[in-house]
């Protein structure tokens, strides 16, 4: 279905082409008449009359100039040569090579060098037909439309001269000291200096490149609205979305519905449904189920919260992304949650801050704070600060931990591997045989420890010094031993997939 602007289009040209409005009906023909020429005299040969030397014919306010002239007033028309000129109320004059203007439709078709002039813009072509009923110009040869700033051409198109609009068609292209525009349909008024665009269409700006279907874009003011999935992009961004809104002057912009923001440098993706670009700061928001995601040929880490912020340099490349408020995020061998997050792509690192918690396989890892490092789009380590804790389910109502002040994790193949624990050590284990007999709960306490893992499970712990350990059968093991200091098992909290990263847990 085509749309509105599609439809008015249509019916316009229709009447541009057979020389018909309202206003024509009602005109009532008028006579033409020679006011000026130096020697006039009928050619009995062609039934006209011939007009040489400073020649000026009128009909009603408008003026036609040439140096010569073959009148013919049976059929109230004429033929001019040379020096050709149209002057229209004073208000729009048209200059040509040769032409011939019919009295009763009142067109004029005007070939060689074409020049229309008004105060608003100057219209270059080989050929223009202009209907004085419609007070519209038309080419279909190539023309160029030059406005203040802007200089406009295309393969055809017509110029409403009382409202001041272009309508052009095929090869279209806009050009002004800040960008360059091309489209297969453009419309543009030289009053408001304001270009709309229906079908694809290009915009070139010295930093990034638009391409919209529909919108429009205000050269005075550098303010467009494009619509039909807009994209903007950069070397090294893409920015999309249902609609887009962008002030060139002020470098901001505003993004609605399906947002996207591309990072392929650093392998980054931000989705939501409302966003915020301020490009000369170098700073982009969105929110409204807000996602990021971090790629690699592998796997993909898919980040949720309230709000995702990304920082820029002056480069246009991506230097950090923060994520505030109800963080969640989910990898296939890492899951995790905190209050808010910050990811750096200098030393790429994601930081995670307020009540962090970390899954990897089997084991739920949390702390004051903690850091993941990326090390080519792959889990490199992590880093965890003040009252350290991992926990693991043995069975049904039994845990596995280790407690202490600060741990380091490294991953191998994007798995988590071996751990080092650091300050005031502590471990509550639970010794089984190959077949889950369990043999004892083991406790024991060191300054520092190494865990080895294996499939993502405790497989080897290795006390470093001022050990202390002691192994209790099931029966002997005190209540309050159960659970070491800070346990808080979270499991509830942990994303499942990437659509339950915007589950908002009681």
């Amino acid at each position: 279905m085509k749309s509105g602007i599609h439809i008015v289009v249509t019916v316009l040209i229709f009447f541009i082409l057979i020389g018909l409005s309202f206003s024509a009906v009602a005109q009532r023909k008028t006579k033409i008449y020679v006011e000026k020429t130096d020697v006039q005299r009928y050619t009995k040969k062609i039934g006209k009359e011939r007009l040489l030397g400073n020649v000026i014919i009128r009909q009603g306010n408008t003026r036609f100039y040439s140096d010569s002239a073959y009148l013919d007033d049976k059929k109230n028309s004429f033929e001019a040569f040379s020096n050709v000129h149209i002057n229209v109320n004073d208000t729009i004059d048209v200059y040509g090579n040769r032409m011939y203007y019919d009295g009763n439709t009142r067109i004029a078709e005007i070939f060689g060098d074409v020049k229309l002039i008004d105060k608003k813009a100057t219209l270059t072509t080989p050929h223009l037909v202009y209907n004085r009923n419609t007070k519209t110009a038309y080419y279909d040869q190539g023309g160029t439309i030059v406005s203040k700033d802007n200089t406009l051409t295309s393969k055809s198109g017509y110029y409403q001269t009382e409202n001041k609009t272009f309508y052009f068609r095929k090869d279209v292209v806009l050009v002004n000291p800040r960008s360059e525009t091309y489209s297969d349909t453009l419309i543009y008024n030289t009053v408001t200096e304001t270009a709309f665009f229906i079908g694809p269409t290009v915009i070139r700006g010295k930093e990034s490149t638009i391409y919209t279907e529909e919108g429009w874009y205000n050269t005075k003011t550098d303010f467009s609205k494009l619509t039909k999935r807009p994209v903007i992009s950069s070397s090294q961004q893409t920015v999309t979305a249902d609609s887009i809104h962008y002030n060139n002057l002020t470098s901001f912009g505003e993004a609605f519905g399906r947002v996207e923001i591309q990072d392929t440098l650093h392998s980054v993706i931000i989705r939501g449904k409302l966003g915020d670009m301020w490009d000369k700061t170098g700073v982009s928001y969105i929110t409204d189920s807000a996602m990021a995601i971090t790629y690699d040929d592998k796997d993909s880490m898919y980040i949720h919260s309230d709000t995702l912020w990304m920082f820029f340099d002056k480069k246009k490349q991506a230097k950090k992304m923060l994520a505030y408020y109800n963080v969640r995020f989910f990898r296939e061998d890492l899951q995790g949650r905190c209050d808010s997050l910050a990811y750096s792509m200098n030393d790429s690192t994601i930081r995670l801050y307020h009540d962090p918690v970390i899954w990897s396989g089997e084991n739920q890892l949390t702390s004051d704070s903690v850091h993941v490092v990326v090390s080519g789009n792959q889990l490199d380590s992590l880093v965890m600060f003040n009252t350290a804790f991992i926990v693991s389910l043995d069975s049904l109502d039994k845990y596995n931990q280790i407690r202490g002040k600060d741990m380091i994790g490294y991953f191998r193949n994007n798995e988590l591997y071996k751990i080092l624990v650091d300050g005031n050590a502590q471990t509550l284990y639970y010794i089984r045989e190959d077949d889950g007999t369990l043999l004892g709960i083991d406790l024991a306490e060191s300054s520092s420890m190494v865990i080895r893992l294996k499939k993502n499970e405790v497989n080897i712990i290795k006390y470093v010094s001022s050990i202390k350990e002691i192994t209790y059968p099931e029966k002997k093991l005190p209540p309050d031993m159960k659970l070491l200091k800070g346990f808080n098992w979270k499991e509830e909290l942990r994303p499942k997939n990437k659509m339950d990263i915007f589950r908002k847990p009681d």
